[in-house]
């Protein structure tokens, strides 16, 4: 398979995943300020799908060659503001936060 055929999918596949969590992260905007959410576990089965570490650096380069470690959560677009407890919802993870220092699959650099 082409690199482009590989990019192409994985474009694919999480344009379908945001597409189909839009109206979950709606609801999200509101919620109380106030309210934080649960953290999101590594070992949740969306988060295994997506390689999410709460470490940004400790992610394996050779399963995720994409990975940069300049890359976090924190300069991430699909994140929300932060809440109180300094963890981010996020637009890939509805009703859960994510460490500020992790990283995922998903990650689409802040415009």
């Amino acid at each position: 398979m082409s690199e482009s055929n590989t990019s192409r999918r994985r474009f694919i596949k999480f344009a379908m995943l945001g597409a189909a969590s839009a109206p979950i992260v709606g609801g999200l905007a509101l919620q109380p300020a106030s309210a934080n959410l649960p953290a999101l576990p590594e070992d949740d089965a969306t988060a295994k799908a997506l390689g999410y570490h709460e470490d940004s650096t400790k992610v394996d380069a050779a399963k995720y060659p994409n990975h940069k470690n300049d890359q976090n959560c924190l300069n991430c677009n699909l994140h929300q503001p932060p809440q109180a407890d300094g963890r981010l919802p996020c637009a890939i993870f509805p009703g859960k936060s994510v460490n500020a220092k992790g990283w995922c699959a998903a990650w689409v650099k802040k415009a």
